[in-house]
């Protein structure tokens, strides 16, 4: 494998403008800390785009917090609300720059809107979801708690009486509430996490079809919302984790990031709830297409799918039936690396084509679109939807299965939970390789370490022992087997990767109990990983990412307002967030 490397920037004629922030200001020309603002807030300053107060999202030191409340109350500017664990105000500003110049303020970012990741497909052949993976019974996540952070969640007899709490954040409170789903994309993306599929005879059941649901309502009618609304819900569910009893976080939802992952608030949020030990399931986004010119493009990974320690899913077309040997990555899934800092992601991939699950019949997606109804039993129950959402709540069905198989090892005896970090090495372990039309693996950036293997991942979690001392294996028990998993008669062969950073581990990583696995260490940051690892080399090994003579990542990757891949940049002239996906295979409506 080779190393593709950055061309000088003169060669490719690029001249970079770097904006200072320069203003005028009463006659006298004031230069501000415009590196505190993220490229949304930067571009309106450069443009003067004002159309009266932004509302902002503004990080202040920890020792600052009521000299911050303060500055804002005496400069008119409305305080919405204030987060604790990312040491977040947000509010109503008008001349925002001029809070740079305070010390005590770390950076400003635009509270931006942000949408459900889902496409809307016609009826298509239902991907058998429970089987394709390789959904391992008796586990059916029994005792595992999932806190669905979407449109809500409608009541339905495919969730009986497990929606145990319910929450509305899209006014800002956070306030207990009756459930509802007012858009249809939570119930959705909660079916395939653990529906029980009653109302189809079992047929569209979820993964998890036992788990208990905490739903966290943070998007309207048209399944719009504001990132603020999400940071309060999973600072919310982080806070209450032992409380509620939330394991789980499912995050399908997203928006173009702004800023690097380090001082983006909503992917602070969620390395929050991860270090508070709570699974973060993220949609990769449905950015994998440009809009404009129907390229399949690379680092649209959306935010907060960009979080090193959320496990980020991408999509698989299945095709509708059970081997794997068809499966292909859909256009619209989006590849990393991620958008200013580079990191490899997605992590995993899943189904997220063509799946029937449980329709909100009070939604705005079953009212208006009448041709994605499918019948159940008793009448048009469900919708066929696709996209980097439904792949998102199939992993998080698939967690659900672990953790309860974990969990339920050595009867009596107290150990301590398995932690998001070695859940997602053991779900990349054991994934399988997904290959194109041509018989070639797809790349990392396309599908992380593979497509998600449920019995493989469940048998590895139930052999291993969480009490044993760093640095000793800690499988104590016979795996099923190794290497491969039986599903429905066919043999899937595990990828024995995992995806570290923008590296790759091989190896017998995940046979040891490592410090990579606590709480305390962020995915991707740099461990000491022993003699019986190989390292392999950047995440961009092979010709399948070259866009032009060379493919520009790592440390002298050029990240700015273009993605530069060699002698021509991602898309175009630039990476395009568009409004709408479109997909050969698919409808042309994206939510």
């Amino acid at each position: 494998m080779r190393r593709l490397r950055f061309p000088s920037v003169v060669a490719l004629g690029i001249v970079l403008t770097v904006f200072t922030g320069s203003v005028t200001l009463h006659g006298q020309t004031k230069t501000h800390a415009v590196h505190k603002l993220d490229s949304a807030l930067r571009d309106k300053v450069a443009k003067s785009a004002r159309g009266g107060p932004e509302r902002v999202i503004v990080r202040v030191r920890p020792e600052a917090i009521e000299q911050a409340e303060s500055l804002f109350e005496k400069r008119g500017h409305g305080i919405k609300r204030f987060n604790r664990l990312t040491r977040t105000f947000v509010i109503d500003a008008d001349k925002f720059e001029e809070l740079t110049d305070y010390p005590f303020i770390e950076t400003i970012s635009i509270d931006a809107p942000l949408q459900a990741d889902t496409v809307l497909n016609p009826p298509a052949t239902q991907s058998i979801v429970s089987r394709t993976i390789g959904a391992v019974s008796p586990w059916t996540g029994a005792g595992v708690r999932v806190a669905v952070i979407d449109s809500g969640i409608e009541p339905s007899a495919d969730f009986g009486a497990r929606i145990v709490g319910f929450y509305d954040f899209t006014d800002g409170n956070g306030v207990p509430a009756v459930p509802s789903d007012g858009y249809g994309h939570g119930t959705h993306v909660a079916s395939l996490i653990g529906g029980s599929g009653l109302l189809s005879g079992g047929q569209f059941r979820g993964v998890a079809s036992n788990v208990t649901f905490i739903g966290l309502k943070v998007l309207d009618g048209t399944g719009g919302g504001y990132t603020s609304d999400v940071i309060e819900a999973i600072e919310f569910a982080t806070v209450n984790r032992v409380k509620l009893g939330i394991d789980i976080i499912n995050l399908s939802l997203g928006h173009p990031p702004f800023e690097s992952a380090k001082t983006d608030p909503l992917v602070q949020a969620v390395e929050a709830a991860a270090r508070a030990g709570i699974v973060v399931v993220a949609s990769a986004g449905n950015n994998g297409r440009n809009p404009k010119t129907g390229l399949v493009g690379y680092a649209g990974i959306s935010s907060p799918g960009n979080a090193p320690s959320a496990l980020t899913v991408g999509a698989v077309r299945t095709q509708g039936t059970v081997p794997r040997a068809d499966d292909r990555i859909p256009n619209f899934s989006s590849r990393g690396p991620t958008y200013y800092d580079g990191r490899a992601k997605p992590d995993i991939v899943a189904p997220g084509h063509a799946l029937t699950a449980t329709a909100a019949k009070n939604s705005t997606l079953y009212a208006s679109y009448p041709t994605l109804r499918v019948m159940g039993t008793t009448g048009p129950d469900y919708m066929t939807l696709s996209g980097t959402s439904q792949a998102a709540g199939v992993a998080s069905g698939v967690v659900a299965q672990l953790i309860e198989a974990s969990r339920s090892v050595g009867s009596g005896i107290t150990r301590p939970p398995l932690t998001a970090n070695a859940i997602k090495a053991i779900l990349q372990f054991t994934a399988s390789k997904v290959r194109d039309d041509l018989g070639a693996e797809y790349d990392f950036l396309t599908q992380g370490a593979g497509a998600i293997n449920a019995r493989g991942a469940v048998s590895f979690a139930t052999a291993i022992n969480t009490a044993t001392p760093k640095g000793q294996p800690w499988l104590e028990a016979a795996l099923e087997s190794y290497g491969s998993s039986a599903i429905e008669g066919q043999t899937v062969v595990w990828g024995d990767t995992v995806v570290w950073g923008d590296s790759i581990v091989r190896g017998n990583p995940v046979e040891f109990n490592r410090d990579a696995w606590t709480l305390t260490v962020v995915w991707g940051d740099t461990v000491v990983w022993g003699d019986t690892v190989v390292w392999g080399e950047n995440v961009v090994w092979d010709n399948t990412v070259v866009w032009g003579d060379t493919v520009v990542w790592g440390d002298t990757v050029v990240w700015g307002e273009t993605v530069v891949w060699g002698e021509t940049v991602v898309w175009g002239e630039t990476v395009v967030w568009g409004e709408s996906t479109t997909d050969d295979e698919d409808a042309t409506v994206t939510p």
